[in-house]
């Protein structure tokens, strides 16, 4: 199995300035130790739009990671700009890693309806943007895991590993591999009931 490579960029004023520990950015560095690969950069930037793109065009657009996991700037205060940021830069907009984080979180707490993360994918990069807090982003990244190792197999097209997985994910529901009427000559067969009539 591939490891993957990420990046973790917390986006904080106070953090940035030092007058308050990040506990995110780290917490998010355990978590993605834990199973999901290696953390090969980190970093921690003011709320500014800039900042942040400059670190999420450089860590993607030089290969440098995988995934770009940030942590903070993503609810209605003046200074949180992380979502605007992300959307800016990324290529592809990926709305199915939102909806999962939200409406996982919102069976926590009604409070998720005020989160405004944005994902996508720059080059080869997976970005997604989580919460602030500790807690927030435990709960998130517990969402967000099952798929991001798929994700990062779709976009650096590993066929391989995309193939084992969907086999996998069509034996544990008992689905029945799909076969094409093209490819076992039966495409001049009327189907009825089931059983081909020629």
């Amino acid at each position: 199995m591939n490891s993957i490579r990420v990046g973790i960029l917390t986006v904080s004023d106070s953090c940035s300035a030092g007058t308050v520990t990040d506990t995110a950015g780290p917490e998010l560095k355990t978590l993605v130790e834990q199973g999901l690969g290696q953390v090969a950069k980190t970093a921690i930037v003011p709320d500014n739009a800039q900042d942040i793109r400059r670190h999420l065009v450089s860590w993607s657009d030089g290969g440098l990671v995988d995934v770009i996991l940030t942590t903070g700037g993503t609810g209605f205060g003046q200074r949180d700009v992380t979502p605007e940021a992300t959307t800016s830069i990324v290529e592809r907009t990926a709305p199915g890693l939102i909806h999962s984080m939200l409406a996982g979180s919102l069976a926590v707490t009604p409070l998720a309806a005020l989160s405004r993360p944005a994902a996508g994918t720059r080059a080869n990069t997976v970005i997604v943007n989580l919460p602030g807090s500790k807690k927030a982003v435990r709960e998130c990244f517990g969402f967000l895991e099952p798929v991001l190792r798929h994700a990062v197999d779709l976009v650096l097209d590993r066929k391989g590993q995309v193939k084992s997985t969907h086999n996998q994910l069509q034996g544990l529901n008992n689905i029945p591999s799909h076969s094409c009427p093209h490819s076992s000559g039966n495409h001049n067969k009327e189907v009825t009931g089931g059983v081909g009539v020629a």
